[in-house]
């Protein structure tokens, strides 16, 4: 599956007071770029949760090369690195100028949003997973 890129801006409130982009705001960044990349495949968080499913991060490592600042014109990417019956791996990396300043693996555990259990794929993504 090809790499998604969702380009976006630091604005202030991303940043701390010196104007670099506050550690946590990464992943913020990478569930945007996650959810991005499901809505460009027919899915929404909304119409996943009204069908029953939750999408949640399992286990999630990152590492930091060079911090962001404020009014920084970033690329986040999103790449599916494997997929099981209810477990997806993303590589995703926050980008300035194709420079790499954050990189991260994020597992997503696919669970039943009433007993909060894993569950297998719903079939129409599970399509694009196997695609």
């Amino acid at each position: 599956m090809s790499e998604f890129r969702l380009p976006l801006r630091v604005y202030i409130e991303d940043t701390d007071a010196g104007g670099i982009v506050y550690y946590v705001n990464y992943f913020k960044y990478m569930e945007r770029a996650r959810s991005e990349w499901l809505r460009r495949h027919g899915f929404t968080q909304r119409e996943l949760l009204d069908a029953g499913v939750q999408l949640v991060v399992h286990r999630l490592e990152c590492r930091y090369a060079k911090p962001a600042r404020l009014d920084d014109e970033l690329c986040v990417t999103a790449a599916v690195e494997s997929s099981g019956r209810c477990r997806l791996s993303f590589t995703q990396t926050v980008q300035r100028d194709g420079e790499p300043l954050c990189e991260a693996r994020v597992d997503i555990a696919c669970l039943d949003a009433e007993r909060l259990k894993p569950r297998p794929w719903p079939p129409a993504l599970a399509a694009v997973l196997n695609a």
